[in-house]
Parts: C-alpha cells; sequence; structure tokens
C-alpha cells in the first residue's frame, strides 16, 4: 500500500516542508497508507545533495596537481607531514601548533596514498565534496529541494572555495566541520528532530575537532549564538547549546594559549587598507541581497529562516575578524573559508524562489550553472595553474639543478626559501648548504638553523662559484641575510638571473683577480 497526503481544509503548509515527517509535524495534512501503518516512506529527495557533491569532485580533481607545482604554504604541509610522529611534535614545539592535527592526519594520508601530490591535495577535495552535500541538505532543511540543491551547487562555484579546494592545507576541513555542526544545529533546534544528549554531545566534538584543525574556526560559534536568538527555542535549549559551547573552548584553550607563544608567524600580515574591505564588503552584499529577495516568509519547520541562520555565518566572521586586525593585524580571507557557507545558503534560497516563478524551472537551473561555469572558465583554468599562487617551490628546483655543478655552494634568501630544496632534495644533490646550522628536522623547524654571519661569510669566500634562491624582490631583514648578500657582492659577480614562478635563481661566480702590471 502506498503512502498518500489528504489535505485538511484551510490547512496551509510551511516553507521548507519536504519530507512525511514534515508535513506532519505542519498538521496541513491527514496521513494514509503505509505512514499512517508506521512504515516511513522512501525518500525521494536522496538524489539532491549527489548532485552538488559529484560536482564538486569534478571540479575538484580537473587539474588537482596544477602543472606539477607547489606554493610555500603547501611546501610547508609537505615538509612536515613527511616527518615522523616525534619530529612531527618535536616541530609543534616550536612553530605551526596551530595545523599539528592537520599535519598529523596528512602524515597518515601520506603513509596510505603516498607522497605525491595528488595525495597532498586529495583531503581537501574530499573535503570540500562533504561540504557541499551538507550545505545542500541544510538547503533542503530550511526551504526545501530546489533550495538545497542550488545552495550546494552555488558552495562549489564560489571562487574562493574552489581555489582551496586544491590547496594542501586545512581550510577545507575547517570549511567541512563548520557545515556539520551547523547541519547538527538544525536539527537540535527542528521541533521534530531528537535533542538528546548524544546529539549535542556530537555538535561539541565537531566544534572541538574543527578547532583542533585551525582554531578561527571558533568564529562561527557567534553566528550560531545569533541564530538561537533569532529562533528562541527555549531555556533548556539554550543553557544545552552553551554547556557544549563552553566544553569545546575549554578543550581548544590549550591549542589557543600555546599558539599564541608562536605569533611571530603571522607578523607578516599588513594592517588593514580600504582595498582589504572590499572582498568581505562585497560578499556581504551580495549575502544580504539574496537575504532580501527571500521575502517575508515564514520559517522552515526546522524552526530558523535562511536570514536567521545564513546570513549571520556568513557575516558574523567577517565582521570579528576585521574587528580584531584593527587592533592585530590578522585578517586574511581564508581564515574565514567557511564563511562561504552561509553565502552559498542565501544563493541557493534565493535561486529557488526564482526557481518557482519561470516556466521551465530545471531548465532554468541548468543553463545558470552552465552559464556561470562557462562565464568563470578562464577564471577556473588559471586556478589550476602556477600562475593561480604567489610562489612555486618546485620550479627553482629544476633550474638549480640545470645550472649547478658538482661542489657548488648554495645559498637561500631568506632563510625560508631553503623549502625548495627540501621538497626536492634530489635536485640539490652534491651542493653544499653555506649557511645551515641544524637541519629543520634536527632542529624542530620549518627552514632549519642558521650560522652566524661571520660564519657564513667565511664559508662563501671559500667558495668559486654559488647559486642563489631567492624571490623575485628579496628584502634583506635578517643579519645572515644581509651577511650573505654582503659577501657574494665582494667576492663574487653575477652571471646569470633566472626567474622562475615568483623566485629566482642567480649563479654568482668568484671575481677575477686584476693582473699586476710589469715593471
Amino acid at each position: 500500500m502506498q503512502t498518500t497526503f489528504v489535505r485538511d481544509a484551510g490547512a496551509t503548509t510551511p516553507e521548507g516542508c519536504t519530507s512525511a515527517s514534515d508535513v506532519m509535524q505542519a498538521g496541513a495534512y491527514r496521513v494514509t497508507g503505509d505512514l499512517a501503518g508506521g512504515r516511513r516512506p522512501v525518500r525521494r529527495t536522496l538524489w539532491v545533495p549527489l548532485i552538488p557533491a559529484a560536482f564538486m569532485l569534478m571540479v575538484g580533481l580537473w587539474g588537482i596537481t596544477r602543472q606539477n607545482t607547489m606554493w610555500r604554504d603547501e611546501a610547508a604541509t609537505w615538509q612536515a607531514s613527511r616527518r615522523s610522529i616525534p619530529e612531527i611534535w618535536h616541530l609543534l614545539s616550536h612553530v605551526d601548533v596551530v595545523h599539528g592535527l592537520y599535519y598529523l592526519l596528512m602524515h597518515g594520508v601520506f603513509a596510505l596514498l603516498g607522497e605525491i601530490l595528488v595525495s597532498l591535495r586529495l583531503p581537501s577535495v574530499v573535503a570540500m565534496a562533504l561540504a557541499s552535500v551538507i550545505t545542500a541538505k541544510i538547503g533542503m532543511r530550511l526551504r526545501g529541494a530546489t533550495a538545497g540543491l542550488c545552495a550546494g551547487l552555488a558552495l562549489a562555484l564560489l571562487p574562493a572555495v574552489q581555489h582551496y579546494a586544491q590547496e594542501g592545507r586545512s581550510y577545507a576541513l575547517v570549511a567541512a566541520g563548520v557545515a556539520y555542526a551547523t547541519w547538527l544545529l538544525t536539527g537540535l533546534l527542528c521541533p521534530t528532530g531528537s535533542n538528546s544528549w548524544l546529539r549535542w554531545g556530537l555538535y561539541t566534538a565537531t566544534i572541538g575537532c574543527t578547532a583542533w584543525l585551525n582554531w578561527f574556526a571558533l568564529l562561527f560559534l557567534p553566528a550560531h549564538a545569533v541564530a538561537l536568538c533569532c529562533v528562541r527555542p527555549g531555556r533548556a535549549v539554550v543553557l544545552r547549546w552553551s554547556l557544549c559551547s563552553a566544553v569545546a573552548l575549554a578543550g581548544t584553550s590549550p591549542l589557543i594559549l600555546f599558539s599564541r607563544g608562536q605569533s611571530a608567524q603571522v607578523s607578516w600580515i599588513g594592517p588593514l587598507t580600504p582595498g582589504a574591505l572590499t572582498g568581505p564588503a562585497l560578499l556581504i552584499a551580495v549575502g544580504a541581497l539574496c537575504a532580501l529577495f527571500d521575502g517575508k516568509r515564514r520559517p522552515a519547520v526546522s524552526g530558523i529562516s535562511p536570514r536567521a541562520l545564513a546570513l549571520p555565518l556568513l557575516v558574523i566572521p567577517q565582521v570579528v575578524l576585521l574587528a580584531v586586525s584593527v587592533a592585530k593585524p590578522l585578517y586574511i580571507d581564508r581564515y574565514i573559508l567557511f564563511s562561504h557557507l552561509g553565502l552559498a545558503l542565501l544563493i541557493g534560497v534565493a535561486a529557488a524562489r526564482v526557481h518557482r516563478s519561470v516556466a521551465r524551472p530545471w531548465l532554468t537551473v541548468a543553463v545558470g550553472v552552465v552559464a556561470l561555469g562557462s562565464v568563470g572558465l578562464p577564471a577556473e583554468r588559471r586556478e589550476r595553474g602556477p600562475e593561480s599562487r604567489v610562489d612555486d617551490v618546485i620550479a627553482p628546483a629544476h633550474v638549480v639543478a640545470d645550472t649547478a655543478h658538482a661542489g657548488d655552494g648554495v645559498l637561500f634568501i631568506p632563510a625560508a626559501r631553503r623549502d625548495t630544496a627540501l621538497v626536492s632534495p634530489e635536485k640539490f644533490s652534491g651542493l653544499d648548504d653555506l649557511a645551515l646550522l641544524e637541519s629543520p628536522a634536527a632542529s624542530g623547524t620549518l627552514k632549519g638553523i642558521e650560522k652566524t654571519p661571520e660564519c657564513i661569510s667565511l664559508a662563501i669566500a671559500h667558495h668559486r662559484r654559488i647559486i642563489l634562491v631567492t624571490d623575485l624582490r628579496s628584502s634583506l631583514t635578517a643579519d645572515q641575510d644581509r651577511a650573505k648578500q654582503d659577501a657574494l657582492d665582494r667576492y663574487f659577480v653575477q652571471v646569470s638571473d633566472t626567474p622562475a614562478q615568483g623566485r629566482r635563481v642567480a649563479v654568482y661566480e668568484r671575481r677575477q683577480a686584476p693582473a699586476r702590471s710589469a715593471l
């Protein structure tokens, strides 16, 4: 027997009712058939989240090696995750503790899949595909299947999402964690959902794990707090949410406190400028426009409207980080990549309303996706090439291998450019690192410990040919770097200078002593 729903006279269906339990809770229908007898109907919307997931996987795997390139942040993941577990712990005691859980996770990925570029970026691709699935499911809960489908596809089409879906860093995993926590919250606020301590515990664990991947993820908690204020679910729910958030914050506090001792790692972030505000302002404006387009509609059966959930998720992390950056510069868009989840949900809801107002809705959705993809195709192709990042650590290594001779000395200005040799050690075989005193692994650092300026100058003076790996525009801020350049200028002459994807490789040869005139 098939389940059917008979509409009661004068009843209305709240927006967002997408399942049998939703319409029963709404009181708009009488139920007859299998469901009335206790059997649950097969959901016809299971396919909705699968389409954004498949699309995100497709665009994420497209050109995943980026023409065999790797930029400096990914090089940090590469070298740290390839170390042994004790060496990783040693590293975290000095630098990058904020990425510690991610490095341990990637250590396992490399052990399982091998040390290749695909392994470096595949977790991010999968994480963004999961985020697309969860975003679609949240959209379904808020405004139905069409909104869910459009929200999931919108997330996959956002340029920032495609950028970090192909990067060997933790930001895509953080976005997936925030998406799952938001999905859990909507379920906990749903009048028909389970409000058990087990589910609250899962919500707490999700917050904690996501924060340990990068504790900037905790900026989504104020957004969830605003959502609760809009819903007003009752004192018991508010107390449970407050307790779970406090537990998660307490569990993350050791990471936050310890990472403050490594704050020099973000000293390169510059103060806010008017140009830096353009991106956040544009995102917030688009989100606000989509929220207004949704109109004054009743909240979904989940108990929360898209504006109450998605708009704070988009706006609050941006505003909080910008406000903090006034006192201490910290604003980098990738730190709050997860705020794009709110934008995708708002776009999905607005697109769903357009979908209902056109003659051929599904054809419109398909044409819209194809059109957006076509317009963004040049940018998407650029994202999958070396020019999408500020530099490439692999290209200079090839130049070194082509120009160096056995026994040559090699220098790096600044010392962090040693990552080129750490990622491609075979290209530097037979070369003498003149400034290195203690290796990165032994010193628990990413760039190693260098000799004193005097010792570096002495080592340079005893070589006849030296290879320099540096930036296109290098700044001499460390004493060791000034000593390197001074010794090169004093004893050597530059014979070649080759640009290499954001860096350059220069070859220096010993100056010839002037010949003495015969008496």
